[in-house]
């Protein structure tokens, strides 16, 4: 089982961009004991002067992450990116990609991570539906 999830960084080492700015995004596919880098995004560089026309292009490339680490985020960008599934997870400092990475494994194992827990369980509904398609039913 894997959560997919995304860093907004120009250096593909830190979260250090705002959503709506971002220049870059990181997309890794996250399992228990690894994580694979599955995306890098570019964006061109754009001023945080409201304009939400440019947050569609992001979302959409964000579209199949359960979250995405982002230093800062408008509101807008934050009922949108919910509207589309993804948590957004804002972080304090410059945080090391790496670190959250291993974070987020922990939270896997672990639980009571809301956001991990809830992209866990939706994971496992498409098992479920297909057990359910191969058991006798009866009226």
């Amino acid at each position: 089982m894997t959560v997919r999830v995304a860093f907004a960084s120009d250096d593909r080492v830190r979260v250090n961009q705002h959503f709506g700015a971002a220049e870059g995004f990181i997309i890794y596919d996250v399992g228990v004991d690894r994580a694979n880098l599955v995306a890098l995004g570019e964006f061109p560089a754009t001023a945080m002067d409201g304009n939400e026309d440019k947050l569609a292009t992001k979302i959409d490339f964000l579209a199949g992450c359960a979250a995405v680490f982002v230093m800062a985020i408008g509101a807008s960008a934050i009922r949108q990116l919910l509207a589309a599934g993804i948590q957004p997870v804002r972080v304090d400092a410059a945080d090391q990609i790496e670190t959250i990475l291993a974070d987020i494994q922990t939270g896997m194992r672990a639980g009571g991570v809301p956001w991990i827990d809830k992209a866990l369980a939706a994971g496992r509904q498409p098992e479920r539906f297909a057990r359910m398609a191969t058991e006798a039913w009866t009226d």
